[in-house]
């Protein structure tokens, strides 16, 4: 009887320590978002010629150009401002156009805090 008690305790202790490793550790690293670079020429101007367009691409519209990095590095605060406010507000862009999905959005945020470095 006593060696069967001992069988079974020694059973869950070993089942218990299954549990004790650094599974945890590893979980966390593997579900870390991996870091993505932005760039304008692969993210943000197909973004701006899809939906900016023929307003602010150069020959084509009437407003600032912005199909070129130069001129959206310069005018990036104003662009984010403006795809952020609801379509009833003045300045709202892409005007007469349904607003961007909020991870459209979020790309053009992203690329001027990576500093605006990539190209």
């Amino acid at each position: 009887m006593k060696k069967q008690i001992f069988t079974t305790a020694l059973l869950l202790i070993v089942i218990s320590f299954q549990f004790c490793n650094t599974s945890k550790k590893a979980q966390t690293v593997s579900n870390a978002k991996p870091i993505v670079s932005i760039t304008f020429e692969k993210d943000i101007a197909p973004l701006i010629q899809n939906s900016c367009s023929p307003c602010h691409i150069s020959g084509k519209g009437k407003k600032e150009p912005l199909d070129n990095y130069t001129a959206a590095t310069e005018y990036i605060d104003d662009i984010i401002r403006r795809l952020k406010k609801d379509p009833a507000e003045p300045g709202f862009m892409p005007m007469r156009h349904a607003k961007l999905s909020d991870s459209t959005i979020q790309l053009f945020v992203q690329w001027k805090a990576n500093n605006l470095i990539l190209k």
